[in-house]
């Protein structure tokens, strides 16, 4: 970022909020290299809005009121043009709180789909109903998958996604079991050893990062991988390589976008990735993926809008802005970006897509 009391006139400055501890610390190589991946890419071009960019991760990891002061007191230097990032919906709700509507706000996550979100935010992550919802829908007419039981983590996200599956279903009783635990939880006894969840044909993981892997690890270890499939928004290339190929058998996971050779951007974007940081930096992935699709979208959108401005990037949703990005052309309906959403089930430690569900 620019130093205190230096023109902010010559650069477009965008702070990145990723975990860099805690269960989504897993992501934050990955998203580092993607972003600048991004950067280099929009500063090889015209940057945006005739403007070079110049990124700031700040640690998404911290309890979500210190990353809001953090951004309050960095917004207040007048000198942040907007912010993306991968974190947590109880980060999002708090640092969108804090910036205010001042400049735009891209979350690049799948999220839990409430209508109340502030002005400025723009949800460029997986809406539940064509992501969680869809992929529970998918497993249910094409495996038989009828009785669930969810884990999640306790807060926004894992406890509103749950709702929106449960309102999916037909069966009121096809939810047998559901338990949310504290981020960063050891050990899943409790829930793998309740007597419920051997009624269930599929696992519904709501959790983040080394959570979803170690809960791989432990589910796997008891034999249940064999009759019961498991399906995770939140895991990623990262989260099957901490839990090791052993653990991710019968796993499925819904994404907008996966770096996969059956989609040829994905198979591009990978060689670009390398071409910059080598053969040995962190995995490129379907979640560092999305920072850098953010960083993207935030360009697109202002070159189509012609501004960074929030008030006119509202009233071009509300007219139907359309936008381009590497990842193909872009809408909303009204703050959620409109994509695709594919089905994989994890290969060893590398996703095979087996249908689009949206």
């Amino acid at each position: 970022m620019s130093a205190v009391g230096e023109s902010p006139d010559g650069t477009i400055e965008i702070l990145n909020i990723v975990p860099m501890q805690g269960p989504g610390g897993i992501f934050a190589p990955s998203c580092d290299a993607a972003i600048s991946l991004a950067t280099s890419e929009i500063n090889r071009g015209a940057g945006i809005l005739g403007r070079e960019i110049r990124t700031t991760n700040i640690d998404g990891g911290r309890p979500p009121a210190e990353v809001a002061t953090e951004v309050a007191a960095l917004l207040a230097t007048g000198m942040v043009h907007a912010i993306t990032g991968w974190h947590t919906s109880a980060v999002r709700r708090a640092v969108a709180k804090a910036n205010d509507g001042r400049v735009p706000y891209l979350f690049a996550v799948s999220h839990e789909g409430l209508p109340d979100e502030l002005p400025g935010v723009l949800l460029v992550g997986e809406h539940p109903a064509g992501h969680t919802v869809a992929a529970v829908r998918w497993l249910g007419r094409e495996l038989g998958v009828r009785r669930w039981a969810i884990i999640g983590n306790d807060y926004i996200w894992p406890r509103e996604t749950a709702k929106a599956v449960r309102r999916s279903l037909i069966d009121p009783e096809a939810i047998v079991l559901e338990r949310f635990v504290p981020l960063g939880t050891p050990s899943f006894g409790e829930f793998l050893l309740h007597p419920d969840l051997d009624r269930a044909e599929g696992v519904i993981i709501l959790m983040v990062g080394a959570d979803v892997s170690r809960f791989n690890r432990q589910f796997c270890a008891m034999g249940r991988a064999a009759d019961q499939v498991r399906v995770s928004p939140a895991a990623d290339e990262n989260v099957l390589l901490a839990g090791g190929a052993g653990a991710n058998h019968n796993l499925y996971v819904p994404s907008s976008f996966f770096l996969n050779e059956k989609l040829t951007d994905g198979r591009d974007r990978k060689a670009r990735y390398r071409r910059m940081h080598g053969r040995f930096a962190p995995a490129l992935t379907t979640f560092s993926n999305a920072t850098y699709e953010a960083i993207h979208a935030l360009r697109g959108l202002a070159e189509t809008v012609g501004s960074l401005d929030v008030p006119s990037l509202q009233r071009a949703l509300a007219d139907g802005v359309h936008f381009q990005t590497p990842g193909g052309p872009r809408g909303f309906v009204g703050n959620q970006a409109i994509q695709p959403g594919y089905l994989a089930r994890a290969d060893g430690v590398e996703f095979d897509i087996i249908d689009r569900i949206w």
